[in-house]
């Protein structure tokens, strides 16, 4: 078994390779949960749906968030009645929103309902949130602290920022599944997720850095250069009092790590890295990554 740690974009592209070279009952996915909010009374985890979405077949890997083809007519009429939303929400990843919002009010976990979602949704794979307890990512602004999702999906990330603040009521703590995972795997691949708000709120789970350093883990670095290949990385990064490129990224994760992994264009160097083409622009790109990896492993 091979357990992946993910947000919402990058390792969900490295997953869509995986899948076609493993049984997707050797997956597991260990998922960020502090981009998780509360919108008009339902419940949103949008990395843990992004990672549900692809491995049920539903995913829109246009946007890599939502569901294909999803339509949007309780949004525009919510919108009608004076409800705004600053996330569009389709109708269907809407019915999940509010499905997963009626078992935790019901006294049900973050990874029980998750678990009764994706049995429902016939997913083969084990997609698991890194915590049940509450985190939420906060930005500073000038003004004020603002909701990672705000400062992502509202403001399109042009806010100026200053600190990276991680909100709980007490320490978060990886559940026992999320250790298990990571304990009985053959290796730990962690994807080209934004270090700080994808990945950084997992390995703060109590007993996640200590479970790693344990295992035979691999991670793929989101920069080349100073760029991030999708997102806002670089900002967070500076705000999280960490150079935004690779060598950053290698730093943050250096304590537990065997492999790390550049992209061949990335002009940062560090001693004793692996080039790999990391650029997962369409299927046959992810498919070819995923089969390099599975080479490493394979040493």
């Amino acid at each position: 078994m091979i357990t992946f740690l993910s947000g919402g974009t990058g390792t969900p592209k490295l997953l869509r390779g995986f899948q076609e070279i493993l049984d997707e009952r050797e997956i597991s996915v260990i998922v960020n949960t502090a981009e998780d909010m509360w919108l008009t009374g339902n419940h949103l985890s949008p990395d843990v749906d992004t990672v549900i979405y692809l491995f049920a077949g539903l995913l829109d890997t246009a946007k890599w968030w939502g569901i294909r083809d999803d339509t949007y007519i309780t949004h525009d009429f919510l919108q009608k009645l004076g409800i705004e939303e600053f996330i569009a929400v389709g109708d269907r990843d809407r019915a999940v929103h509010a499905a997963r919002g009626e078992m935790l009010r019901s006294g049900m976990t973050l990874t029980a309902s998750t678990r009764v979602l994706c049995r429902r949704l016939g997913l083969r794979a084990t997609v698991l949130p890194m915590t049940d307890a509450e985190v939420t990512t906060y930005v500073r602004t000038a003004d004020a602290q603002m909701h990672f999702q705000e400062y992502w999906v509202k403001h399109r990330g042009s806010v100026e920022i200053s600190g990276v603040e991680r909100v709980c009521r007490d320490a978060p703590e990886a559940t026992p599944e999320v250790l298990s995972a990571i304990e009985e795997s053959d290796a730990v691949i962690i994807g080209p997720s934004n270090p700080v708000t994808s990945v950084s709120p997992i390995l703060e789970c109590a007993g996640v850095r200590e479970a790693l350093k344990k295992q035979r883990v691999i991670a793929i670095s989101p920069f080349i250069g100073d760029t991030p290949v999708s997102g806002p990385a670089a900002a967070l990064m500076r705000a999280f009092g960490l150079e935004p490129t690779s060598a950053g990224t290698f730093r943050l994760y250096e304590d537990f790590l065997d492999i790390f992994v550049q992209d061949v264009r990335d002009p940062v160097e560090i001693d004793g890295t692996l080039r790999l083409d990391t650029l997962m622009i369409n299927r046959g790109k992810s498919l070819h990554l995923a089969k390099n990896l599975m080479a490493l492993l394979a040493r």
